[in-house]
């Protein structure tokens, strides 16, 4: 029995050594501990950037919508109204970068806690339903946290690029040790 689980454990991670050569895991990894110490050492900057990306990438993404519509017109209204939605929010951040981050952060800062609070609500359900305590105690913390997250939203959007930082910062040194891991397996 423990032989089928090391080998299957050993097929799992071939499987997943093969999805990315290690070298993209590596510059992935790079690039993410860049962005994070960017995020960290200045903030502001930053946040303005990635926001100003963030409105680029819906600006294009509008126009490709439409291009789409030469080749498929099936939801014709739908991929219309996404595409017009999306060039406006693009051109609007790339109009107002920093007008445009003061209400980008917030905004994702309220979702998370929207989003906290569903997710923590539906944890205390489940917990509550199989007498999970620990389950119900996670998921107090959740709605806990949405609500704080919704309660100060500024606060909470001014403290997002720290977060994102070292996330970033984290999870790019993550990867990057995980690229010499993968490394070995690709090569072996």
């Amino acid at each position: 029995m423990a032989e089928t689980i090391d080998a299957s454990e050993d097929v799992q991670a071939l499987v997943c050594a093969g999805s990315f050569p290690w070298w993209s895991v590596l510059l992935w990894g790079i690039c993410a501990m860049i962005i994070g110490i960017l995020l960290l050492v200045s903030p502001v900057i930053t946040t303005i950037a990635l926001i100003t990306m963030i409105g680029a990438w819906w600006f294009v993404g509008g126009i490709f919508s439409l291009l789409s519509l030469t080749v498929d017109r099936s939801h014709l209204a739908l991929k219309v109204i996404s595409a017009i939605l999306s060039l406006i929010a693009g051109l609007a951040i790339l109009g107002y970068p920093l007008f445009s981050t003061l209400i980008i952060l917030p905004f994702f800062v309220m979702l998370i806690g929207v989003w906290g609070i569903i997710i923590g609500g539906a944890q205390l359900y489940h917990g509550y339903l199989v007498k999970d305590w620990g389950s119900v105690a996670l998921g107090l913390l959740s709605v806990i946290f949405g609500i704080l997250l919704l309660v100060y939203p500024l606060q909470a959007a001014l403290s997002l690029p720290f977060v994102a930082g070292i996330f970033a910062l984290i999870g790019g040194i993550s990867a990057i040790m995980g690229s010499f891991n993968l490394r070995k397996i690709q090569t072996s």
